[in-house]
Order: C-alpha cells, then sequence, then structure tokens
C-alpha cells in the first residue's frame, strides 16, 4: 500500500475530456484496486460545462450500463445558492471500468432512495447536532449542553468528544428517537426495538474521533461547539460545520466540516486552525473506556483500532489518518474516568483532515476484531486509491 494516503481530496479523481466543444454525454469509472467498490462519485460542476451549456440543470440524469436512472444528489457547499458538485453512486467491480450516461430528461423523476443521509441541529434535547447514514450515527454537543452541564442540570453534557449510536436498521433514527426521548429520557438507552441504542459513554473522552493537543503528558481539548450549519443532507451525504470558542493555551480558533457518505462506516473530519502560538500536535482519540477493551496501533498504514464490549455484544471503533502526518500513537490508560484514550499524535499543519468511525456487532456488518479490522484496512486502499473518473 501507499505509505503517504491522499488526503483531503474529493472521493473520485475527476478528469475531464479537452475537448469542450462536444457535448458531455458519457462517464467513466475505472477501480485500481482489486475488490468490488460501491461508492460515491463526486463531479465538480465545472466540470459539466459542455452539457449544462445546452440543458437545465434540473434536467440532467445519469443512467448505468443497464439504463437504470441512479439517484443523485447536488451539493451547495458555500452556501451561495449555486450548486458545486453532483453526486451519484458508483459500482465497480475490481480491476475495472464501469460507465454511466448523462442524459436531459425533465420528464422522468430521479429515484426516489429508500435509504439516506441525514443530520440536524437537535434543540428538543438541549442542542446536539445529530448525525446519520444507513449504517452508523454520531452526534456532537452545544453551547445550552455545556452551559446545563455548568449549572449541574442532570444529563446534560460537557464534552467535545464525539458520541456513537449503534444502528441495526438502515432506516433514518435520529427523529425517533429524540421523539421518544421528549416523553422518555432513557428511550434510546435501552435496547428494547429492533433499531438499535445508546449505551456509549463519552464523558470527557474523545469518544470516536474527538480531538486535542497533547502536552506533558496530558490532553487539552475545547468545550462544546459555539455554532452549527447544516450545508447538505440528502440522499447520498450530509455535510454540515462546527465552530469553537478559543481552546487550549495556544489559543486555537477550530472549524470543523463534517461529512458522511452513504454505505460507509466512516465520517469525514476536516479540522482547519488559527493559533495565538505555535501549537505542538493535534491529536486525534478514541475512548479506551475501563480499559478492558483491546487497542491496536498502526503507524504504517494509519489505522488504528479499539475492539470493546459494551453490553453484551462487540463494538469496533477507528481512526484512519495520512501515515505521512503521524508522529506517534499510544494507547493511554488513567484511573481518571473519562482520561484513557487511544491517541494518534499527528504534526501541526492548519488543516486535519482524518476518518473516523465503527461497526457494531448487533448490526450484522462484523463478527469478529478481525472483521472490523479488515473493514479498517479496506478504507486505507479506498483513500489511497480514489475511484479515476472521467467525463466526455
Amino acid at each position: 500500500m501507499n505509505k503517504k494516503l491522499r488526503f483531503g481530496v474529493s472521493c473520485a479523481i475527476v478528469c475531464i475530456a479537452a475537448n469542450f466543444m462536444s457535448a458531455q454525454t458519457s462517464i467513466q469509472v475505472k477501480n485500481t484496486l482489486y475488490f468490488a467498490r460501491n461508492e460515491l462519485v463526486t463531479i465538480p460542476v465545472s466540470h459539466l460545462k459542455s452539457f449544462l451549456g445546452k440543458n437545465k440543470e434540473s434536467d440532467l440524469r445519469i443512467k448505468d450500463a443497464q439504463n437504470n436512472y441512479l439517484v443523485i444528489q447536488w451539493i451547495d457547499n458555500n452556501g451561495d445558492g449555486k450548486n458545486d458538485e453532483l453526486l451519484f453512486r458508483a459500482k465497480v467491480t475490481g480491476k475495472k471500468t464501469s460507465f454511466y450516461t448523462i442524459v436531459a430528461d425533465a420528464k422522468t423523476p430521479i429515484p426516489v432512495s429508500n435509504v439516506t443521509t441525514y443530520s440536524r441541529l437537535v434543540p428538543e434535547r438541549a442542542d446536539d447536532y445529530t448525525w446519520e447514514n444507513d449504517k452508523i450515527a454520531f452526534r456532537v454537543y452545544g453551547p445550552k449542553g455545556q452551559q446545563e452541564a455548568l449549572e449541574g442540570v442532570k444529563g446534560s453534557t460537557l464534552s467535545s468528544g464525539v458520541d456513537i449510536w449503534l444502528k441495526r436498521t438502515e432506516k433514518s433514527i435520529i427523529n425517533n428517537w429524540y421523539k421518544g426521548y421528549l416523553t422518555d429520557p432513557m428511550y434510546y438507552h435501552r435496547d428494547t426495538r429492533d433499531e438499535g441504542y445508546d449505551p456509549y459513554q463519552v464523558g470527557d473522552s474523545r469518544g470516536t474521533g474527538g480531538i486535542g493537543i497533547w502536552k506533558d503528558g496530558k490532553l487539552q481539548v475545547s468545550q462544546n461547539f459555539v455554532t452549527s450549519k447544516t450545508i447538505a443532507e440528502g440522499p447520498l451525504r450530509t455535510v454540515f460545520e462546527l465552530t469553537y470558542h478559543p481552546w487550549s493555551e495556544f489559543g486555537v480558533r477550530e472549524t470543523k466540516r463534517i461529512s458522511l457518505d452513504l454505505g460507509s462506516n466512516f465520517s469525514k473530519f476536516e479540522s482547519t486552525f488559527e493559533v495565538e502560538k505555535q501549537v505542538p500536535n493535534y491529536t486525534i482519540g478514541i475512548t479506551l473506556h475501563k480499559n478492558q477493551g483491546e487497542a491496536k496501533l498502526n503507524d504504517k498504514d494509519g489505522y488504528y483500532l479499539h475492539w470493546e464490549k459494551i453490553d453484551d455484544a462487540f463494538v469496533g471503533e477507528g481512526i484512519v489518518v495520512d501515515p505521512g502526518i503521524v508522529e506517534k500513537s499510544m494507547a493511554y490508560r488513567a484511573e481518571i474516568p473519562d482520561q484513557s484514550n487511544l491517541l494518534v499524535i499527528t504534526k501541526p499543519q492548519k488543516k486535519l483532515t482524518y476518518y473516523a468511525g465503527f461497526a457494531w456487532q448487533k448490526s450484522g456488518q462484523i463478527q469478529t476484531q478481525k472483521d472490523w479490522e479488515n473493514m479498517l484496512q479496506k478504507q486505507t486502499r479506498i483513500i489511497a486509491n480514489p475511484l479515476q473518473v472521467k467525463v466526455k
């Protein structure tokens, strides 16, 4: 595997045919890896100039080789009211190329997906921000939750750690679980339905993918996010942005953009920093809870694994990061609750990009620790070898 992962790029390399004068009618998606892939392809709108010069954006459809119309999603990344990217899901067998057709067809509706990504701010429980797809769900905690925690309100959370919700259904659960919470605060903490539940303790730990700065044997961290902005939520990808008050002795101002694709067990985290003083590192963490699970560190390939039993089933949590920016990693075990974390210490930079995710034994996606490690290894190869896309 290539030691240097190419992070911070789209999940697909988009190559554009030189002749823009001819109408763009086809997309080629090449898989350079040996295993089959079913992933999102991202095409910048600027690479569809020829087609959009002659047709309405709203009329664009994509068909596969069997003439099936595909689910698509447009994304406006900067909020200017103009779409920046077009997404669709490509299926490509190992070492092969799949072909898709672009058509203008106002009469045929875009297919509606039975599964979706979703995210939103949740004012009905303080101000969590929660996101999910068909595989997994997460949440982080906002300013009202912080205020209530400082006032000693029971059930509130003061933490910039990342919570995970254990799902065993492909359908969206966020709205139903919070609706249940309104009449029963323990509603989603009990595994009494076929959907899953939330038994995960975050506290002051990093949860699955929270960050900090490691100095003198201690982790400096931010408090709860202070603002949130939903950028996209739809059938294929959800994107949102969080900001934080300056934190640590280094005066770090952080903006965190998080995205989650349909079918993926990993959220993509992109933290952009402005600092008052030079920081020694940025450190990504996974809680080790009561130090009863197993941690595995792989600096060479850039993946980090935690495997633990929660109640009656196992959960695998993990981080994938460019190994070229990793200084060292460790399983830091403390006697103080919520202070034990798997820590990945990275070289300081203006923007830190990494992936964090998990899989639950009861979801049926994994059964063993080796299954989870295989999933992490596969994710490193996917990131290092994006699908190669050519629009003609």
